[in-house]
């Protein structure tokens, strides 16, 4: 039976190399936002009650879409508003 010792450089080393392959697994799949969002989850992100919601829309503050009688909001739009 063979025997085999390891050092802490080899563990070192080891985790060196753990380390670099789980960033290249992290960056290798960037977080992809949702493009188009519904009311609840725009008046969740922003902290917000659906009358400032509505006044968002109507003064055209925030742009949307209406399907039937879901509203969607672009993500970059909701972004912008934030970063004014």
């Amino acid at each position: 039976m063979a025997v085999e010792i390891i050092t802490r450089e080899d563990l070192n080393e080891f985790r060196h190399l753990l380390i670099n392959d789980l960033r290249e697994i992290l960056n290798a799949k960037p977080v992809q936002e949702k493009q188009w969002l519904k009311s609840p989850d725009v008046r969740k992100l922003l902290n917000i009650s659906p009358g400032t919601l509505q006044n968002l829309r109507i003064n055209g503050t925030l742009p949307y879409t209406k399907i039937g009688s879901i509203i969607y909001y672009k993500q970059e739009d909701i972004n912008k508003l934030l970063n004014k």
